[in-house]
């Protein structure tokens, strides 16, 4: 590349292409097949992202659930209703705007009304934060320090910003969309929606370099189908600093398979 990645490592990109067994050029082609969807269609990609990816949250709506009780004044599970309603508009907010930090920010303000409270949303966290086990109660992985949020998601949109720049194979461009959703899921910056907004910079990451018809792809849906694996394959180490990269191959996989469904 003309202008070297500091962040963002290349060195996965031969090993996953041995173990991808994408057809990029059915890829390609489907892609452009859906490339002039109506309004109604876009909505429900959005819709459908936002539900699978809160389910993986633990919003206990199915997508049947959401779409037939959307727009009723007296419905249960209001908050549940509302996350999804929230990251629907940040989906649609990211389809309008270019990929910055700034952007990224104002992303995660609308996807967080009702996680955060105000003074936090869109805002990066103040506070050391572990993500545990459930059954447990341990700790299973430490983020980055609150200290030096700013400075690594600064060097994230770095790298971020050359890509942009740079001609990229479908191969490289699903590799390096993956590698972001990693890279945002260890820095964690958030108080709380951390995983909706790894998965909405992943997608929001393709749609700028291949164009609106990846919305339709139904990545949220397969980690929701697959997400013991998505749990497992996510974990590479206790602690940022000690990131066993070489173990990334079968989450960086995980993106490709979605294509098959």
């Amino acid at each position: 590349m003309a202008n070297k990645l500091t962040f963002i490592s290349p060195e996965y990109l031969k090993p996953y292409s041995v173990k991808c067994h994408a057809d990029w050029l059915k890829v390609s082609n489907n892609l452009k097949s859906r490339s002039n969807y109506s309004i109604e269609d876009f909505d429900y990609y959005i819709i459908a992202s936002s539900v699978f990816s809160s389910n993986i949250e633990g919003n206990s709506l199915d997508l049947n659930s959401f779409m037939n009780n959307r727009g009723k004044k007296t419905t249960g599970k209001k908050k549940e209703f509302k996350e999804i309603e929230d990251l629907a508009k940040a989906y649609g907010f990211a389809a309008e705007k270019e990929l910055t930090v700034s952007n990224f920010l104002a992303a995660h303000k609308i996807l967080s009304e009702t996680l955060l409270i105000a003074k936090e949303r869109g805002k990066y966290r103040k506070n050391p934060v572990g993500v545990f086990d459930n059954s447990t109660g341990r700790p299973v992985y430490l983020a980055v320090e609150p200290e030096n949020i700013k400075e690594e998601v600064r060097k994230l949109f770095g790298d971020i910003s050359i890509l942009l720049d740079q001609k990229l194979s479908y191969k490289e461009t699903f590799y390096y969309a993956s590698m972001i959703h990693l890279w945002i899921a260890f820095i964690h910056p958030f108080a709380d929606g951390n995983g909706r907004i790894a998965r909405l910079l992943e997608k929001w990451f393709l749609v700028k370099k291949l164009g609106a018809a990846v919305w339709s792809i139904y990545s949220e849906k397969y980690y929701w189908d697959n997400r013991a694996a998505y749990y497992k394959n996510i974990s590479l180490g206790y602690n940022y600093y000690t990131l066993k990269w070489e173990r990334c191959i079968p989450f960086l996989l995980m993106l490709p398979e979605s294509l098959e469904g």
